[in-house]
């Protein structure tokens, strides 16, 4: 199976590799704690955002030490996490959701903790995935390594966002939520709304989905208003790229199941969500 991948050539050192290991990452959120802001250098203050921390959600811990790095990210990857788009809005969906993927990038994919950075529900709440990544956030200096994206883990932050956005839209408020993230991950790390990517444009993948994707130059917009920041500084417009194919992760479900995709709505297995 051949997906097609376009990487902007403003992406330095983006490269293609083969798709991520066995679906599209991470999860998070912290428990509306104040964050600083302060900092020399650092782009104008935006919204801070309610972030709901791994203690919070009820994370398990992290199987060996979550590394921290002395550099800072260089950029935002966005993805979609795959599962159904449920129309159930709730803080105990968005808490089962991060559960859930805790145990399938631990238990299944033998990762030492969630993959991704943060994590948004369809309800809007915003969740830190790997442990110390909000701390990392609030400092501004630093970030975690992470698993999200084959290539960028020690250079980018990753945001998964549920559900599935090849043919359907985010609902308004969790893209509101997304761009509230995105700007306060700006403004504590110096980084322009140009700097915010999809996952397909570093891996052979469909994520984060043609419909997220070709709302990512509404994305950088958004997050350079919230910013202050001049239209010079949001980046190139960006064509949808279309799907050729199936969304690859219900290959990968095939494969490590040996049974029918359908039987999973979701590409987490069966009975890690309600």
């Amino acid at each position: 199976m051949t997906f097609l991948v376009r990487p902007r050539p403003s992406a330095p050192g983006a490269s293609q590799y083969s798709r991520r290991a066995l679906l599209t990452g991470g999860f998070a959120l912290a428990a509306g704690a104040a964050l600083p802001l302060a900092g020399a250098g650092r782009a104008q203050a935006a919204a801070v955002p309610d972030i709901i921390g791994c203690a919070t959600w009820g994370a398990r811990a992290a199987s060996e030490a979550v590394a921290i790095l002395g550099n800072r990210p260089e950029r935002i990857i966005v993805h979609h996490t795959a599962t159904a788009n449920v129309t159930d809005y709730s803080r105990q969906r968005a808490y089962a959701l991060a559960k859930a993927i805790q145990t399938y990038h631990m238990d299944a994919q033998g990762w030492i903790d969630t993959g991704q950075h943060f994590t948004i529900s369809r309800g809007a709440f915003v969740l830190e995935g790997r442990h110390h990544s909000l701390a990392e956030l609030r400092a501004g200096t630093r970030q975690v390594r992470a698993a999200h994206c084959v290539g960028q883990n020690t250079l980018s932050i990753g945001i998964e966002n549920e559900g599935t956005y090849t043919s359907l839209t985010p609902p308004a408020a969790q893209f509101s939520a997304l761009a509230d993230l995105c700007a306060h991950i700006c403004a504590q790390y110096g980084l322009p709304a140009s700097e915010i990517y999809g996952h397909r444009d570093f891996n052979a993948t469909s994520c984060p989905g043609d419909r997220l994707y070709a709302l990512l130059p509404t994305l950088r917009k958004e997050v350079a208003t919230r910013l202050g920041a001049s239209s010079q500084e949001v980046g190139p417009e960006q064509e949808p790229e279309p799907e050729h194919v199936r969304n690859p992760v219900w290959d990968l479900v095939d494969r490590t199941t040996q049974e029918q995709a359908s039987a999973f709505p979701e590409y987490l297995p069966a009975r890690l969500l309600p």
